[in-house]
């Protein structure tokens, strides 16, 4: 006679708890966009050159990078909860120290490496967290999740300003590592209201994932990530130009200082609806579609720079090579959610970044570089274009069908 073994009580599983964590803790991440407000304040004071500030902000963008790819290996160290306060925690250290910096190399250690490292885990934990959770939608909300940072950045941009005016870059970075200890706080106590985790449970339910992913999945590594990483690539590194020298490019072509700053402001804003709406689209069309739509639509806005140059026509430009960044990001981050099964989604996420900060070295660079040759961006803007290009034809080798559709 056998004896039934008693049934575990069910987890409570509260997915809105899970996406407001990363709501109150990206937000403030986010803030890392806005890192040129810090630029002239800092120049003044500590007599650092702006070439080698620039390092500041690439060793962070290098950090997230290390961050978010390490973050998979911590999921069985300690509970969510206490990985994304302890992650906080360091970031929030990274940016006190950067806020008592007395010259470059604790900048970089502080803001490029300590803040930059534990910004990328908290992001990548997070994100694992709502999607092991989220049941529905999943492109929407992983739209949604990469939209948090342009939207930190938008936040984050004037409120550094007003405090550099009245208070001085140090309370400003002193004020951000406090309202990250906060957010860490707050982040933590709701991923443990969530009853999120970030591995599969149980025995049974570790090899029912391991052999349905086998058969219903791609390779973690193999050729759908491959494709997936170098059609977000490519559109990153014409995205991230713009970002970083939207002001510049838009005075090159003859536009006034107000039209350039207008349009710098409303291209974060513009991105980060882009991310949003290219999570959606991917709920309801196929990823490669939805991302070869997006490279041409940037490729657009690059050859009417190219064939009308004027300010106004930079603007519209820039634009359109900004939103099919954007449109690209979300369709990545939520393609990621459709192509792999949920328990493998953080680490998915993380070595796909490779390609964000790879994208961050190259075409920006190439940008300024060509630049101080010509004193123009008229060829940046035509490698952009076909950057686009190859963009389109590496979208539609990608498959159509994710494993939820083959399981």
């Amino acid at each position: 006679m056998s004896v039934a073994t008693p049934a575990l009580p069910a987890r409570t599983e509260r997915f809105w708890a899970a996406l407001l964590a990363a709501t109150l803790m990206n937000l403030p991440l986010g803030s890392v966009y806005a890192f040129s407000v810090l630029l002239r304040p800092i120049e003044q004071e500590l007599g650092i050159p702006r070439s080698a500030l620039s390092l500041v902000f690439g060793l962070a963008t290098v950090g997230f990078t290390v961050g978010s790819v390490g973050a998979a290996f911590l999921y069985r160290v300690a509970p969510a909860p206490i990985l994304v306060l302890a992650s906080a925690l360091v970031a929030a250290s990274g940016i006190a120290l950067a806020a008592t910096a007395s010259g470059l190399a604790q900048l970089l250690l502080g803001y490029g490496i300590v803040f930059g490292t534990g910004g990328g885990v908290a992001f990548i934990l997070l994100q694992q967290g709502v999607n092991m959770l989220v049941r529905r939608r999943q492109g929407l909300v992983n739209g949604y999740m990469v939209s948090l940072y342009p939207m930190g950045a938008m936040i984050a941009t004037p409120a550094f300003h007003a405090c550099n005016e009245a208070f001085g870059w140090r309370t400003t970075l002193g004020g951000l590592a406090t309202v990250l200890v906060v957010g860490g706080i707050a982040a933590a106590l709701l991923a443990r209201h969530s009853g999120t985790r970030l591995v599969a449970s149980g025995h049974g339910e570790r090899a029912t994932s391991v052999a349905t992913a086998s058969t219903t999945g791609p390779a973690l590594l193999g050729p759908t990530f491959l494709k997936l990483s170098a059609t977000f690539f490519l559109a990153a590194a014409a995205g991230l130009m713009v970002l970083s020298q939207a002001r510049e490019i838009v005075a090159t072509y003859g536009g006034a200082a107000t039209l350039a700053v207008a349009a710098t402001t409303g291209l974060t804003g513009a991105i980060a609806l882009a991310r949003i709406s290219g999570g959606w689209l991917v709920d309801r069309f196929a990823v490669p579609y939805v991302a070869c739509a997006a490279h041409a639509l940037a490729l657009v806005g690059g050859l009417l720079m190219t064939l009308l140059p004027a300010p106004v026509t930079a603007v519209v430009g820039l634009g359109m090579i900004g939103l099919g960044y954007g449109f690209v990001s979300g369709a990545t981050a939520g393609g990621i959610g459709i192509y792999w099964r949920p328990s493998d989604y953080g680490r998915v996420a993380g070595r796909t970044y490779i390609a964000w900060c790879l994208a961050a070295v190259s075409l920006p660079v190439l940008a300024g570089y060509l630049f101080d040759l010509t004193r123009a961006y008229d060829t940046a803007v035509m490698i952009a274009a076909g950057a686009n290009v190859s963009g389109m034809a590496m979208a539609l080798t990608m498959p159509r069908h994710g494993w939820r559709e083959r399981s």
